[in-house]
């Protein structure tokens, strides 16, 4: 039984799919239907697909498919365009305003924009206005707490981060919208970091400072996939993994180059070989466990940073050893070896699924 939208998603590409491969079939005599089969057929899919858009607004056709990639385009500018207008706003008139005021503006603009969330989302299925609500009670929130904070002279905390991640991820999971869940992630993964870094007795706002920690969190958030199940929102797991390796591998690219920042005490030379090894030998087995596991996004995220390490490593060997043209040949013999060695694990894998 179908239950989200991503699953009607799914089968409408299956069924699209298999018109594709019958007509195939049908050009290479291997599968010919009668003209009563074809009918049946034809009806079942025209029934099946015209149920799934109307109950789950999916898109049918590869126009639609476009189409929608254009409306999640817009959204985002949209959104983040009236976000900084709604910033923009305040300061303008905040001075003249007295503190009542700005208190009731405060709480009331994420409860306006919350209020119009909800019946934008009951009023249509493709949440495309209800996402840019969305945000704005997302950045209204934001500026209330922090504004509040200023406004009576408040002690900077991390939990802010985490309040506003909190607050971004239960309207992600409430209307399904990648893009809070995004936002509430990036809070939630600098609430980690920084609680660490207050914890170990550092001024917390200076965490990017000392990235090692976000390691930490991004090796939680791609593990709780693996704990968590997502069955109403499955898109969800693939951003968790994407933002968890984006979190672990960024702070190993700075660390393989500037050892100073890390909170390991040994000589700085040995840190950064010691990063520059997790980068190389870290992505290459997410790229092995990306494609074991058929996700395409975590293949694609540790082979860009498999070659971002690779070729790091190939400019501080060979740059200032050999002729540029004679460094570039042979970046691009390396990189086309591993691109041969891919393709062979790629398909012993689909060897052995067959």
């Amino acid at each position: 039984m179908i239950q989200t939208k991503e699953e009607a998603q799914r089968r409408v590409d299956r069924i699209t799919a298999f018109r594709g491969e019958l007509v195939e079939l049908e050009q290479e005599q291997i599968l010919v239907l009668t003209g009563d089969q074809h009918r049946r057929l034809d009806a079942y899919f025209h029934q099946t697909l015209d149920q799934l858009a109307q109950r789950f607004d999916v898109d049918t056709t590869d126009s639609q498919k476009k189409i929608s990639m254009g409306m999640r385009v817009v959204t985002i500018l949209g959104g983040a365009a009236l976000c900084i207008s709604v910033f923009l706003l305040f300061y303008r008139f905040w001075g003249a305003m007295p503190t009542a005021l700005q208190v009731v503006l405060l709480t009331a603009a994420p409860l306006v924009a919350l209020a119009g969330t909800e019946l934008a989302a009951r009023r249509e299925k493709t949440l495309f206005f209800a996402a840019i609500l969305a945000m704005i009670a997302f950045a209204s929130f934001v500026l209330d707490l922090n504004v509040l904070g200023q406004t009576f002279n408040l002690t900077p905390s991390p939990m802010a981060l985490l309040v506003w991640g909190l607050f971004a991820m239960a309207l992600a999971y409430h209307y399904g919208l990648t893009l809070l869940l995004t936002a509430g992630l990036v809070c939630m993964t600098a609430f980690g970091g920084a609680a660490m870094f207050m914890l170990e007795g550092y001024y917390w706002p200076d965490f990017l400072e000392r990235p090692e920690n976000l390691i930490l969190v991004g090796v939680a958030m791609f593990a709780l996939p693996y704990f968590v199940r997502h069955d109403r929102r499955p898109s969800f797991p693939d951003h968790y993994r994407a933002l968890g390796l984006l979190a672990v591998f960024l702070p190993v690219v700075v660390l393989s180059e500037s050892g100073r920042v890390s909170f390991l005490t040994w000589n700085t030379v040995l840190v950064e070989k010691l990063y520059q090894f997790v980068g190389l030998f870290g992505s290459g087995a997410v790229i092995w466990t990306g494609i074991r596991q058929r996700w395409s996004h975590v293949v694609n995220i540790g082979s860009m940073f498999f070659a971002v390490f690779l070729f790091m490593r190939l400019y501080h060997w060979l740059w200032d050893a050999m002729p540029k043209y004679l460094f570039f040949l042979l970046v691009g013999i390396v990189a086309l070896l591993f691109g041969t060695l891919f393709r062979m694990m790629r398909k012993r894998l689909g060897e052995q699924t067959i």
